[in-house]
Parts: structure tokens; sequence; C-alpha cells
């Protein structure tokens, strides 16, 4: 019988909980960056602030983001992600495009065609995205190398900055801003990119409307067709994650947690989950109840609780709140993947890690299924 291709972070899966990197953007406002250190001599001239576009960064201060992945892994990553969330032409234009709701307009499908057909916002896309990826597999190889322990760089994709599944406009509840081929070009592009730059997996993140969520899974398959990446051995493994509201549903597309695994399920990723949202407590009875339904790996990186101002991290729990509420998590048998977004450092990631050391990780229904098949062949 012919032996099935398993990915390598699918052995790994198995036997222990696998790290993910913290909070970017989180962890670049540690450095102090003003406005001219994001504009460099490339975007000197943009006629809007640039300073929350913080996946410029890869292209202007690449030093900086070098060096936060290499903290990430010294950390205990496992994954990396590359700093691409929001890298697509539909979300740079937000930065590079004159709004035509200041001149009375709106925005509608015939403005994001031209955003998706323009060739400026097309080559700067592909350029922070393959940038960013190679910054990743660069520091990802080099830990890898001297500690002797495989790392992994998951190329981010972003929830855009527009809905497919809901109207801006409260008098007309069918119209929509923008299509769903636009929204799947515009990720098209991006996986295209992050595939050159060398990525070993592609992560959805964020999922607040998950019909856009779809449009990602069907660019990324048409992509890896494109690319003969769909036979066994070449397809890169997904990850899906949603970000939840206090109902537990995805936030726009008011899917439930069932919901929302039935619609994705049909992709077969490496894993789904939960991430940013309201923090591990209020996230807690939304995982259990994944975890309850998925037959694949769970992931969790919950923001750092809720935002605080106040706080250095700009949230309220520190790396030792997170280590206990993912250490729970992982004990409750929920978890295969543990991590952060909003709020974590490179320091909340260490401590995660340490704090998940040789716990084992959630039991996955097919590992089950397979070991009780072996069982019964032996005997």
């Amino acid at each position: 019988m012919a032996r099935v291709y398993r990915h390598p972070l699918e052995v790994l899966l198995e036997d222990r909980i696998a790290i993910l990197d913290g909070a970017m953007g989180t962890t670049i406002r540690t450095y102090g960056m003003q406005e001219a250190d994001i504009r460099a001599d490339r975007f000197q001239d943009a006629s809007k602030d640039l300073l929350n576009n913080g996946d410029l960064f890869s292209l202007t201060q690449p030093k900086m983001i070098g060096d936060i992945h290499r903290r990430f892994l010294e950390a205990g990553a496992d994954i990396i992600e590359t700093n691409t969330f929001g890298a697509t032409s539909i979300a740079q234009s937000e930065f590079f495009v004159e709004d035509p709701r200041e001149r009375g307009g709106r925005k509608d499908p015939a403005f994001y065609q031209k955003i998706i057909e323009d060739a400026s916002l097309q080559q700067l896309a592909w350029d922070i995205n393959e940038a960013s990826a190679r910054q990743c597999r660069e520091w990802a190889d080099r830990i890898a190398e001297d500690t002797g322990r495989a790392r992994y760089v998951a190329g981010s994709l972003g929830p855009l900055t527009v809905s497919l599944s809901n109207s801006p406009d409260a008098d007309d509840p069918g119209f929509r801003v923008v299509t769903f081929d636009q929204v799947k070009t515009a990720y098209a592009q991006q996986v295209r990119a992050l595939i050159a730059g060398g990525v070993d997996l592609l992560l959805v993140e964020t999922i607040f409307d998950s019909l856009n969520a779809k449009a990602a899974l069907v660019a990324i398959r048409e992509v890896f067709d494109e690319q003969g990446l769909s036979a066994a051995g070449k397809q890169l493994p997904i990850m899906i994650s949603a970000a939840v509201g206090r109902g537990g549903e995805t936030l726009i597309s008011a899917q439930t947690m069932e919901a929302f695994w039935n619609a994705v399920k049909h992709v077969k990723p490496l894993s789904v989950g939960l991430n940013c949202s309201l923090g591990p407590d209020l996230m807690h009875p939304f995982l259990s109840e994944l975890a309850e339904k998925a037959e694949v790996a769970i992931s969790c990186y919950p923001n750092a609780g809720l935002p605080n101002p106040l706080s250095p991290t700009g949230f309220d729990l520190g790396p030792e709140d997170m280590a206990r509420s993912l250490r729970g998590f992982a004990g409750e048998g929920l978890i295969n993947i543990a991590g952060g977004c909003c709020g974590n450092t490179p320091e909340h990631i260490a401590a995660i890690a340490k704090a998940l050391e040789g716990v084992h990780p959630r039991e996955l229904r097919e590992r089950t299924q397979r070991k009780a098949a072996e069982r019964e062949v032996s005997a």
C-alpha cells in the first residue's frame, strides 16, 4: 500500500504543542519608529500618513523586522508569520489612493476594480509579500541551523478592509463595496508573492467575515493549481483562524463556531482556530466548542487581554498571565498550536513556550482512528 505523504508540521503537531509567534505591530511600537522611518526614500512623497501601515516596514526597515523575527524565534517560536497582514492591493489602497467619499462619492465595485488593476499597487503588494517572506525565511533557516530544530514560515493573509457579507449602507442592505472575484484576485496576487518568497504554509487569519475567507481559500486553491502545487507532497499546508465576538460568532458574518468550521472544513486545513478577539478568558468557551467540532489541529493565539492605553504594550496581560491561560487551555486538551496576537511581545511568547514544555497536545481524531486501526491489524 502506498504511503500517504504527511507534512513535517503534521508530524510535529502529534508530538507536542507547536509555538506560534506574537504580535508584529505591538513589537514594532517598542522600537520607537516615526513617520520618517517608515517612509525612507521610497515613500517620502506619499500624501497620507503611513506610520500605521506596518507592512511597509518590511521594505523600509528590514533590519528591524529581521530583528523581531529573530527575537520571536529565540523565544521558542516554531512558526513565524510574515509581516503581510494588510499586504494586498485592496488594503494598501487605504494609504495610497484618495477616498472618493471625501468628494461626495462612494467606494463601490467600480472603484475597487481600478484598485486591483492598478500596476503600482500590484507591484507594492508583491514587493511587501516577497520581501517579508524572504526575511522570515532567512531567520527561520538561520535559527533552525543554530538550534537543530526546524522552524516554519507562515504567509499571513489578513481579513482586508472590506466585507463581502455586509453592506456599509444602512439604506441599501443589498449593496456591496466589492465583489467576490475582486477579493479573490487581490488574495491571489498576495499568495503568489508569498510563495515566491519561500513560505512553508499559508495562514488565513483574524477572519471576521467568512465570505472574505472563502475568497482567500479559493484564491489559494487556484494558485496551487496554476503552479502545480496541488499534488500530494507539494501542497503548502493551510492554517485558518477566526476572530470572534462575545457571542462566539465571527464578527461580521455572524456564524457560530460550528457553522464556521462547516464552511471551511472542505479545504482540509492543517489547523483551524481562534485569534485576536477578546483575550484568553473570554475566548475559552468558543475555543472549547471549536475543539469539540473540528477534526483537525486547533490553534489559539489570543490578544493579551483587553486594550489598555496605559499599558506599555497597549493590552492588559503580561507574559505570565498569557502563559497561565494557554497552559490552562492545553491542560484541558484544547490546543495543538499556541501563540499570541495583539499585545504579545517576544517575552510573552517565551513565557508561553516555557509553560507548554512537555504538555501533551490535543489528541487529533485522525491519529486516534489510525492508532485504533493499527491495533486492530496487529491483533
